[in-house]
């Protein structure tokens, strides 16, 4: 039995967590449903909130205490604050739900397949 791909690869990479050379995500959030090549059934391992809740907690609080900083230093105009902030949070939180996402379908996978 292989040991199957490193879980920094298949997180940092968005690799099948068995072989490391197939995508894991079909869209920008979407697990494929099976590995296009050594064809791993990827249906069954769902990450569910858990990579949604890490990126709402690590960056929020993150974004929330970078723009009390930004407020009380430099004093930009409110209108300022609301453009500056959604470019930062969103991209930040789409890259954490992917990381988040791999890593825990790597980490079902590895730990499941003993199981089945």
């Amino acid at each position: 039995m292989t040991q199957g791909a490193s879980l920094v690869t298949a997180a940092l990479l968005g690799r099948c967590p068995r072989c490391g050379k197939g995508k894991l995500f079909r869209g920008l959030l979407d697990i494929r449903p099976r590995c296009d090549v050594c064809d791993l059934d990827l249906s069954a391992h769902d990450a569910g909130d858990g990579p949604a809740v890490a990126g709402i907690f690590v960056i929020g609080a993150v974004a929330v205490g970078m723009a009390l900083w930004v407020d009380a230093r430099f004093r930009p105009p409110l209108w300022l604050h609301a453009v500056v902030w959604p470019l930062v949070v969103l991209p930040l939180s789409i890259v954490t739900m992917r990381l988040a996402k791999a890593a825990l379908v790597a980490l079902q996978w590895r730990h499941r397949r003993d199981a089945a």
